[in-house]
C-alpha cells in the first residue's frame, strides 16, 4: 500500500526529473556545483503534489538479519532507505556489495539511513529461502534482506535490471534510483544529501532497527562454503579454497590439515603465512609447490610458495577492474573477480611455455597470464607475467563463435584443462548461460557442449534435463573437471545440487549423483547422496575419486568412481595448524590506555596511495641500566578515531619481546577509502624495571600519525620511523 496523499508508480516516474539531473552533473565541474544540483533535485521533487510512494512490502514475506518483518510506512518513516534489488548468483550484486558496506560504515540508523536487500531470484533455486540464508552469510551481509520470491515488489516497480538500487525518503518517497555497478560516488552523494535535506527538514528520526543478524546462529564447523578442491598429483594432497574463511588449506588426503594460509578474517596481504590474508578466495591451482590462487573479492591472482612459506601477487591490483582487453605486467593489471584458475602450456609442439588460465566472472572472459615468455594463438610473443584476454568480447552472452573475441560468456565460474589431443582445450563452466563451453588452445575457437539455447542473448534456458547438446539442461553450473583416462567431463550442476557426466565425443550429458534435494543427509550410494550447491570438483587417484567443494554443506565429499559410493571428508587440525570456526572472533590484545601524562608525538603528515602498505619502525630506547620486565608484555596498538575503517582486516596490536628486533608495524591503506584525511595513532606501552629488578615501571608514548590519501601520486615507500628516547 501507498502512504495517504501519495501516489504509487514506477520508477519510470523519476525518469525525466533524474535524466535532467544526470546530464546537469555531467556539465558540472567542482564538487559544490554538483552537491547544489542535487540538493535543487531534492527540492523539486520533494515539492511535487504527491509523493512517487514506493508499495509496502507484502505481507508473509520470510525476513533475515532483523527480528521482525519491516514496515515501510511504521518501521522506516523518517529514515532515508537505499533498497538493493539483487539476486545473489550475480556478479554486478557481488560486485556491488562493497559499496554498500562502506556506506553502513559511515552511516548508521542513528544517523537516519538503513539499506534493505531484496532478493528477487533468477534462477527457481535462489527463490529458496535457505540457500538465500547462505548467500547472506557467504557475502557478510548485515543488513535486513527479505525474500521477494514472487519478485512482487519488483514488478510493481517495473524494474529490468540486476542490480538496481532505490533510494527512499523519509516518507517512503522515491527519490533515486541507479542501475548496475559502478556508482559509488553516486550512491554516496545522493544519500548524504538526502540526509542532510531532511534533516534541515526535521523529518529524520534517530531510532534504531531491531537487528538479529543470521551468522550469529551458526555452529562451527572447520570449512565453511569451500568453493573449489584441487590435487596436487605428485603428493595426493589436497588443496581447498575455505572461502567462507577467507583461507587456504594444504590438507593430506586423510584429511590432516598441513598449511593454513590466511584467514579467518578477510584481508589483502602479502608476506609469510601467518599474516597473509585473502577475501572470498575461489579457484586453486598447484604446480609442483606453487599454488595459484583466484583471490575473487580482491581482485587478485596470488601465489603460494608452499617452500618458502610466502605468499604474493601476480595479477591485479587490488581493485576491482574495467579493462577488457589486458596485456600489462600482471602486477600493473587491473582484472575483475577471477572466479577459477588452472595451469597449462600454450605455443607450438617444440617449444611450450607455462600459462595461468583464469575465469574471469567479474568481465564475463577467459584470460591469460603468462608464466614463461611464449605465445597464443593469433598472438605475437608475450614477454613472461603478461597478463590479458583469451577469448571473450566482455558482453554478458552465449556466444559462439570460431573467433575467440567474437565470442560470449557469461560469468565463466569454472575450468578445467584437456591438453591432450584430440581435444586440446579448455572446458568452461559459464554459469549465468547455464552451458559448458570449449575453448580450443589451437586457434582459440569457442563452442558449445551442452546446456543453454541456440539464442545468444537468452541467459534464462536452464533446467535439469539429462540429454545430448542442447536438449540437455543445467541451472547455473560452477564446476568442472575433466579425468584425461576416461575422456570424460564432470560437471558441479550448482544449483540443480547435483554431479553430471558429459562425454564430449557425443555431447551426452546424464545425472552422475545428487537428489536435487539440500538436505545434509549421509547417504553412500550415488544416486541418494544429496548435494547443496556444490560449487567445485576435482579428479584423483588416477581417475577413480572425484573430490566436490558441496559448497552450502561446508563439506569436502569424496565419490569412489569404482564402487559408486560416497563419503565425507573429514578435515581436521594438526599440531601446527588451526581450523577456525565460522567467522571467529580474533582473540584482541588488551591494552593499557595510554596515561595523559604521556608524551604525544606529532608526526609530519605522509602521502599514502589506496592499496598500499604503510610501515612504521619502532626505535625506542630505555634509559641506561634498565631492562625489558620478563614475564609482562611490553605492546604497541593501533587506533584511528573516527576513521575505523583504516583498521578493517589489519592486526591492530603486537608484542614486543626484545629492542635489539624491535618490530616492524604495518598498515595497508583499504583499495576504498572513505576520506582522504585520517590519523593514525600508534601507542606503544614498555614495561621495564632496573638491572637488579628493584625497581620496574612502565612508560607509555603515543605518536600521531597524520595521512592524506591520493590516487595521484606515489605513496611514502620508506618506512616512518618512531623515535623515542627515555
Amino acid at each position: 500500500m501507498a502512504a495517504p496523499g501519495a501516489r504509487g508508480g514506477s520508477l519510470s516516474g523519476l525518469l525525466h526529473a533524474q535524466t535532467s539531473l544526470e546530464y546537469a552533473l555531467l556539465d558540472a565541474v567542482t564538487q559544490q556545483e554538483k552537491d547544489e544540483l542535487v540538493y535543487q533535485y531534492l527540492q523539486k521533487v520533494d515539492s511535487w503534489e504527491q509523493d512517487l510512494a514506493v508499495p509496502e512490502f507484502p505481507e508473509g514475506l520470510d525476513w533475515l538479519n532483523t527480528e521482525e518483518p519491516i514496515s515501510v510506512y511504521k518501521d522506516l518513516c523518517g529514515k532515508v532507505v537505499v533498497l538493493d534489488f539483487f539476486t545473489y548468483c550475480c556478479i554486478n550484486c557481488i560486485h556491488l556489495l562493497p559499496d554498500l558496506h562502506a556506506l553502513e560504515h559511515t552511516y548508521s540508523d542513528k544517523d537516519g539511513l538503513l539499506i534493505i536487500g531484496v532478493h528477487s531470484a533468477k534462477f527457481p533455486n535462489e527463490k529458496v529461502l535457505d540457500n538465500i540464508k547462505s548467500a547472506v552469510l557467504r557475502y557478510n551481509i548485515t543488513h535486513p534482506v527479505v525474500n521477494d520470491a514472487d519478485a512482487s515488489l519488483w514488478q510493481d516497480l517495473e524494474i529490468s535490471c540486476w542490480p538496481t538500487l532505490v533510494i527512499l525518503g523519509p516518507r517512503g518517497n522515491m527519490l533515486f534510483s541507479l542501475i548496475g555497478e559502478g556508482h559509488k560516488d553516486k550512491l554516496f552523494s545522493y544519500t548524504s544529501i538526502a540526509l542532510k535535506y531532511y534533516k534541515d527538514r526535521g523529518q529524520i528520526r534517530d531510532s534504531e532497527i531491531r537487528v538479529k543478524l543470521y551468522k550469529d546462529s551458526l555452529p562451527p564447523s572447520p570449512l565453511l562454503f569451500p568453493g573449489k578442491v584441487t590435487v596436487d598429483h605428485g603428493t595426493d594432497r589436497l588443496v581447498i579454497a575455505d572461502t567462507g574463511h577467507h583461507r587456504i588449506l594444504v590438507i593430506s588426503k586423510n584429511g590432516q590439515i598441513q598449511h593454513s594460509i590466511g584467514g579467518p578474517n578477510p584481508g589483502r596481504k602479502d608476506g609469510i603465512f601467518s599474516e597473509s590474508s585473502f577475501n572470498s578466495p575461489q579457484g586453486v591451482a598447484i604446480m609442483n609447490n606453487t599454488i595459484y590462487v583466484a583471490d575473487t573479492e580482491n581482485h587478485l591472482i596470488r601465489k603460494i610458495d608452499l617452500e618458502a612459506q610466502k605468499v604474493s601477487t601476480v595479477a591485479g591490483i587490488g581493485v576491482q577492474g574495467t579493462d577488457k582487453e589486458g596485456g600489462a605486467q600482471g602486477e600493473e593489471q587491473p582484472i575483475s573477480s577471477p572466479w577459477d584458475v588452472v595451469v597449462g602450456t600454450s605455443g607450438s609442439e617444440d617449444q611450450r611455455s607455462a600459462v595461468l588460465w583464469i575465469a574471469m566472472a567479474g568481465t564475463h572472459q577467459i584470460w591469460a597470464l603468462l608464466l614463461d615468455s611464449g605465445t597464443l594463438p593469433k598472438k605475437s610473443e608475450l614477454k613472461k607475467g603478461t597478463c590479458l584476454r583469451f577469448a571473450g568480447s566482455g558482453s554478458e552472452e552465449n556466444r559462439n563463435n570460431a573467433y575467440p573475441h567474437k565470442a560470449g560468456f557469461a560469468q565463466p565460474s569454472g575450468l578445467s584443462l584437456a591438453s591432450e589431443d584430440p581435444w586440446n582445450c579448455l572446458f568452461v563452466a559459464d554459469s549465468e548461460s547455464s552451458t559448458v563451453r570449449s575453448v580450443s588452445l589451437r586457434d582459440g575457437a569457442v563452442k558449445h557442449l551442452v546446456g543453454g539455447e541456440r539464442d545468444p542473448m537468452n541467459l534464462f534456458a536452464f533446467g535439469d534435463v539429462d540429454g545430448v547438446g542442447i536438449s540437455a539442461k543445467l541451472q547455473h553450473p560452477l564446476g568442472v573437471a575433466w579425468d584425461k583416462k576416461s575422456s570424460l567431463l564432470y560437471v558441479a550442476d550448482s544449483y540443480n545440487h547435483k554431479i553430471k557426466v558429459v562425454d564430449p565425443k557425443t555431447k551426452s550429458c546424464t545425472t552422475l549423483a545428487g537428489t536435487g534435494d539440500t538436505d545434509n543427509t549421509v547417504s553412500s550410494s550415488f544416486p541418494e547422496s544429496p548435494f547443496n550447491e556444490p560449487g567445485g570438483l576435482c579428479i584423483g587417484e588416477n581417475g577413480r575419486l572425484l573430490y566436490v567443494a558441496d559448497t552450502n554443506n561446508h563439506q569436502i565429499k569424496v565419490m569412489d568412481l569404482e564402487t559408486r559410493t560416497v563419503s565425507v571428508l573429514p578435515v581436521f587440525k594438526s599440531d601446527s595448524a588451526v581450523v577456525d570456526g565460522p567467522f571467529p572472533a580474533e582473540k584482541q590484545k588488551t591494552v593499557p590506555k595510554v596515561p595523559r601524562s604521556a608524551p604525544n608525538i606529532q608526526l609530519s603528515p605522509v602521502m599514502v596511495c589506496p592499496g598500499q602498505t604503510l610501515q612504521f619502525k619502532l626505535r625506542l630506547d630505555l634509559p641506561s641500566g634498565t631492562k625489558l620486565t620478563e614475564g609482562v608484555p611490553s605492546c604497541w596498538a593501533l587506533t584511528a578515531e573516527g576513521n575505523e575503517w583504516l583498521l578493517e582486516g589489519q592486526i591492530p596490536s603486537g608484542d614486543i619481546e626484545n629492542l635489539s628486533n624491535q618490530p616492524t608495524i604495518s598498515l595497508q591503506i583499504p583499495a576504498h577509502c572513505l576520506s582522504l584525511e585520517a590519523v593514525i595513532s600508534i601507542s606503544v606501552f614498555l614495561y621495564y624495571c632496573s638491572a637488579d629488578s628493584s625497581a620496574c615501571m612502565m612508560k607509555g608514548i603515543l605518536f600521531s600519525q597524520p595521512l592524506q590519501i591520493t590516487d595521484t601520486q606515489s605513496g611514502c615507500a620508506t618506512p616512518v620511523e618512531l623515535t623515542y628516547v627515555f
